[in-house]
């Protein structure tokens, strides 16, 4: 076997041992047969949130297995190809193989990556909220362009996008935005994108044609799943209406219907703006419960916790990625040292590489905390 062709091998080896180690392989089988049994239960659907969230877990299970046996049959299929080709010299036969593997690789790598996404709130829907800082015009302008980069993100995953509030900056681009992402895992990949952004550029709006940077933060957090009980004292909560500052349009009403609660014993402030107030009481009430949500999260999940507290103020020095236009092109993320040059594709929503270059980071992390911890 040709040693390029081995390292592919060797490289869907490793996406199975991280498949078989997510989902506790050795396992699984009799957690299937345990899953079954209750499936069968006749008195199961009396709770249908508890029937519902079985039968998710029961399927994810068996998605599961079946991903990594298909995998690891196709590359011993494909092994043996090769090892026959090679032996009655029909390269045919052996190019055809060693295609196979480079696609099977490339099958293998996106489900390890899909299998990172394994934490508590990982699927569920999110909320993210961006706002600008440092840089006055400038970063208004920058706000608004990471709003159009996660939102065309979004739409290129197949996720729903809502506009829950947004407030214009006095000259160009926003102050803020928060939207609702929907989407499976919609929380997992977004998740590490909180903390603060900074681009250099030449600044549009300098006569001079000056180099600008500017700093925008992310705040992302989950939408909390209705089954789970979030506890808000009335008394710790002060409600105001007012009017919407947005741009308008079919996005963002300007009426007097916009709510803003804030959370007086930790100080989280969550807006709504859209058509009624009612609406958006319940809009802002379920944003505040998933803020409240996440502070635990945070409490619980070590990597979570320390990307928040690195995120700090929207200025210099707390940055987690920088996106540099001038005078070269280049993203780089400051965590993983992941960069490219498609300074492009990245601003028009191509982020799946820092993505998963964090989630690898964190798993690895998160893995070593656990065996010191044994």
């Amino acid at each position: 076997m040709r040693a390029e062709t081995q390292n592919v091998v060797t490289e869907i080896e490793k996406s199975l041992e991280l498949l078989a180690q997510r989902m506790d392989y050795e396992t699984a089988p009799h957690r299937l047969e345990e899953f079954n049994a209750r499936v069968e239960d006749p008195n199961l659907w009396d709770n249908p949130e508890s029937a519902q969230k079985l039968m998710r877990e029961r399927q994810l299970l068996v998605d599961a297995i079946e991903i990594y046996d298909s995998i690891k049959t196709d590359l011993n299929d494909n092994v043996e190809l090769i090892e026959l080709g090679e032996l009655e010299e029909d390269e045919e036969v052996v190019t055809d193989a060693e295609e196979a593997l480079t696609k099977l690789k490339a099958k293998a790598a996106k489900k390890e990556l899909e299998a990172l996404l394994d934490g508590e709130a990982d699927g569920n829907d999110t909320f993210l909220e961006i706002n600008s800082g440092a840089g006055g015009t400038e970063s208004c302008d920058w706000a608004s362009m990471l709003a159009r980069m996660y939102v065309r993100w979004a739409e290129k995953k197949g996720y729903t996008v809502e506009l829950q509030s947004e407030t214009a900056g006095e000259e160009a681009g926003i102050k803020s935005a928060a939207y609702k992402i929907s989407g499976h895992n919609a929380y997992g990949w977004l998740k590490s994108e909180s903390g603060v952004h900074r681009l250099v550029r030449i600044s549009p709006f300098d006569s001079a044609a000056k180099r600008h940077t500017s700093f925008s933060s992310v705040w992302v957090y989950p939408v909390v799943d209705d089954n789970i009980e979030i506890d808000v004292n009335p008394a710790d909560i002060r409600i105001d209406t007012y009017r919407s500052s947005g741009a308008g349009g079919q996005h963002v009403n300007t009426t007097d219907s916009a709510v803003r609660i804030t959370h007086i014993p930790t100080g989280i402030v969550v807006t709504s703006s859209e058509k009624s107030q009612h609406q958006n009481r319940d809009i802002a009430m379920k944003a505040l419960k998933s803020r409240l949500y996440q502070q635990e999260l945070d409490r619980r999940n070590a990597e979570i916790n320390a990307a928040h507290e690195a995120k700090g103020d929207a200025g210099w020095g707390n940055q987690i990625r920088s996106y540099v236009l001038q005078p070269y092109q280049m993203v780089k993320d400051l965590r993983t040292n992941f960069e490219t040059s498609d300074t492009k594709g990245v601003l028009d929503g191509d982020l799946d590489g820092f993505m998963a270059a964090t989630l690898a980071l964190n798993v690895a992390g998160k893995s070593r905390s656990e065996a010191q911890g044994d």
